[in-house]
């Protein structure tokens, strides 16, 4: 099987986006080249690479950029030398790994791909709780069984592989319902700003309601910024509301979105290709 029918048969698991312009494509590589095996992670890091490439596999999809410009171009268009690019760009040659990205994509599934992959993987299917009425993007809520703010932080740990995860919140708090939420950084879904309501709007004022009138305990955000949801929440806090922020960081939010989608593609090229999930890894250390 070629590399670019393993890419046909995601690209048909995925809704339709005509006329599609933006960072999903490939990123290296050789679409008309025999697959050896199928490595899956969440970012293309060196590290990554190697791997993969220790492994035999020589088709590598994953869901964030290769290289360190926002648009995702698959070459550099800076305007100084980066030699980091030149060093990683030699060992994709040296691989012969060719490099999908998909991003968008996945996020266009209904559930979100990401999402309803990493809820498979935290084990919380059963206990979400569906919202009709709400008009946030990206919120899911969910009611877990009771435990504390400290014991859900260690779950994250331990479950997600981190080195360490920052939180917002009483440790001995009792907890029970809690959302993902999308990132929360201004301009995040659409342009923040009044509106002709009168009134302020955006994606964290939204949080901020969907957490008043829902009695939502805590939240699990992807990328964050500290001076609104954030404040809000430490303030709650130290006003004796049980509130909460865990901070897992974008990548290892989303890394268990990926680990569910390697199970996804091996069952869409009827495993006649190897398919490895590669955990990236959490890239924070602490002290």
């Amino acid at each position: 099987m070629k590399n670019k029918e393993i890419i046909e048969r995601i690209l048909a698991y995925h809704p339709p986006m005509p006329d599609y312009d933006g960072c999903d494509g490939y990123k290296s590589g050789d679409p008309e080249a025999e697959c050896t095996g199928v490595a899956v992670a969440l970012v293309p890091t060196v590290d990554v690479i190697r791997r993969a490439a220790q492994l035999g596999c020589n088709l590598l999809i994953c869901h964030e950029t290769i290289y360190y410009q926002t648009p995702d171009f698959p070459v550099w268009r800076g305007s100084f030398e980066n030699t980091i690019q030149q060093e990683k760009e030699a060992l994709i040659r040296e691989a012969g790994m060719t490099i999908w990205r998909d991003h968008d994509h996945m996020h266009a599934n209904r559930p979100d791909s990401i999402f309803s992959s990493m809820i498979k993987s935290l084990g919380w299917e059963d206990y979400f709780v569906p919202t009709p009425d709400s008009t946030t993007p990206h919120f899911y809520l969910f009611d877990l069984p009771e435990t504390t703010t400290e014991e859900l932080a260690r779950f994250l740990v331990k479950t997600v592989g981190l080195n360490g995860l920052r939180y917002i919140g009483n440790p001995s708090d009792r907890i029970s319902r809690v959302a993902f939420t999308a990132h929360i950084y201004p301009n995040s879904f659409g342009t923040d700003g009044i509106g002709a309501d009168g009134f302020y709007h955006d994606y964290a004022m939204q949080i901020m309601e969907e957490m008043e009138k829902r009695n939502v305990h805590a939240i699990l955000p992807g990328e964050i910024i500290d001076w609104n949801a954030l404040a809000y929440i430490r303030d709650a806090v130290e006003l004796g509301k049980v509130r909460a922020c865990f901070n897992m960081g974008h990548f290892n939010w989303e890394e268990l979105g990926m680990k569910d989608f390697a199970r996804i593609i091996g069952e869409l090229v009827e495993h006649k290709v190897p398919v490895a999930y590669l955990p990236t890894g959490d890239q924070w250390r602490f002290v």
